[in-house]
């Protein structure tokens, strides 16, 4: 019956098989020998076989056999407007005609031009702007602004927050699986998150979504949530006992844990933390990295849906629609601290990387990505909540808009992950209905659907379709 299932799935989607776009068989066995050379063997392979990309357009992608897939994890929450959007690529090209690159050693329009365009989407003190390469530089960035503003040096992050795999920050991302046994976590502090699932506190009517944990709470949806409390208690443990005197330079949170499973916080948790620290003399951070430029449907930026407002945002990912772009976005108080010593990025601002971010920026607006993403994300939450009734494996359901999570268990009542290799049978199966999520959670048994902003209803309906098929695949 699964089987059936997906085939008829498959069609549906419009996969091919009997076609190559590039290449035959023996060409990917070649280029998979290469990549094993040649390439770091510390690079992740989804699959068993691992997919062969040549094309996309959109929220579609092709493999070198022309087989056809809906893209639902989009390069790991990074193409924002669709691959391959004509209007990016025609901003690209015809900035590649006119200058490619600079450095800042000397004035060119795209910088300032593309600064003026992000700065008016953040609230009027986030005001100048660093580009960079990665979300890993602006974070890097982010904390050493922190620390010379303040004149301190602990740095506060969340467990099971992922902020980047660099050296340095390695001691932010509080995730064992991303961090090596080398000395890390010199200045950072890693306090208890908040998750209503997996945590200590939550339940039914703790968090800003239409899908709740299937636990009890002790608050009521209208009411203030004692969870968020009672987490927020803990993180004025941490900065009471694990920092300075003096108090902490900086608090660095993501909006929603996307690494980390998409955890989302307790209603009003990262409200009291942001009060919390900067009672202590902190500034706060907030990674926007897969939150931001209108994936949440409710808010352009994660921070938004919080109700606060940060002191530096770091974003990438969506930025540049997969063009190496990021940005630290802060007041200029806190940027004059750069001038105490020169400090350089070779490619940031670089023209080619600020047309791709202007024309990201107005397509997300012509196009209502940001509106598209609560009218598809709704409904996409809404399925999966309708399977996970009937599916027993689905321990919970979480996210907003299109940064949608769901947990796999081997028992609701414990929790329990699912085993390693139903999760991995259940993967496969995603694959051959021709549907790509993505994984995350510490336990790696976390579906994750961060796709393209511009997937319609109906790929919506196929993902879920593909999903509840899967998961019989996986008994």
């Amino acid at each position: 019956m699964a089987t059936r299932a997906i085939i008829s799935r498959s069609r549906l989607l419009g996969i091919r098989s009997s076609s190559s776009l590039s290449g035959s068989s023996s060409s990917y066995e070649e280029n998979l020998r290469q990549r094993r050379e040649l390439l770091s063997p510390g690079l992740i392979s989804y699959y068993a076989n691992p997919l062969y990309i040549v094309r996309g357009s959109r929220q579609w992608l092709w493999d070198h056999t022309g087989r056809k897939y809906l893209d639902m994890f989009g390069g790991i929450c990074t193409v924002s407007v669709g691959h391959c959007h004509p209007k990016v690529n025609s901003a690209l090209a015809a900035q590649s005609e006119q200058l490619w690159h600079t450095t800042s050693i000397y004035m060119s329009p795209a910088p300032q031009a593309y600064a003026k365009k992000l700065t008016a989407k953040l609230p009027p003190k986030l005001s100048v702007c660093y580009f960079t390469n990665s979300g890993s530089e602006a974070n890097d960035l982010a904390v050493l602004m922190a620390r010379l503003y303040t004149r301190r040096w602990e740095v506060v992050t969340l467990r099971n927050g992922y902020h980047g795999a660099s050296p340095f920050l390695m001691g932010a991302t509080a995730l064992s699986t991303w961090r090596y046994a080398t000395p890390t976590g010199f200045g950072f502090v890693n306090a208890a998150h908040p998750d209503p699932y997996r945590g200590e506190w939550g339940g039914a009517a703790c968090r800003d979504s239409d899908a709740q944990p299937g636990r009890s709470c002790d608050c009521q949806q209208s009411g203030e949530c004692s969870a968020a409390s009672k987490y927020v208690a803990q993180l004025e443990d941490t900065l009471r006992f694990s920092c300075p005197k003096a108090g902490p330079a900086a608090f660095l949170a993501e909006s929603i844990q996307g690494v980390g499973g998409i955890v989302q916080f307790p209603r009003g948790y990262l409200g009291k933390a942001f009060s919390a620290v900067r009672a202590a003399g902190g500034l706060c951070i907030s990674d926007e990295v897969q939150t931001g430029f209108g994936r949440l449907g409710s808010h352009y930026w994660g921070f938004e849906a919080h109700g606060v407002e940060p002191d530096i945002v770091t974003m990438a990912k969506s930025i540049g629609n997969g063009f190496p772009l990021a940005a630290v976005v802060t007041s200029p108080e806190v940027a004059r601290t750069l001038a105490e010593a020169l400090h350089f990025n070779t490619f940031g601002g670089n023209p080619l990387a600020c047309a791709v971010g202007s024309a990201v920026l107005d397509v997300i607006d012509e196009e209502k990505l940001q509106e598209n993403c609560q009218r598809v994300g709704q409904r996409l939450l809404s399925g999966l909540q309708r399977i996970r009734q009937s599916n027993q494996l689905i321990g919970d359901v979480r996210g907003k808009g299109l940064m949608v999570g769901v947990e796999l268990v081997a028992d609701r009542a414990s929790r329990a992950p699912l085993e390693a290799p139903r999760m991995a049978r259940l993967f496969e199966a995603t694959r051959e209905a021709g549907v790509l999520v993505g994984k995350g959670g510490f336990y790696g048994n976390v579906l994750r659907l961060q796709p393209p902003m511009c997937v319609t209803e109906a790929d919506a309906d196929a993902t879920v379709e593909a999903i509840g098929e899967a998961i019989k695949a996986a008994n």
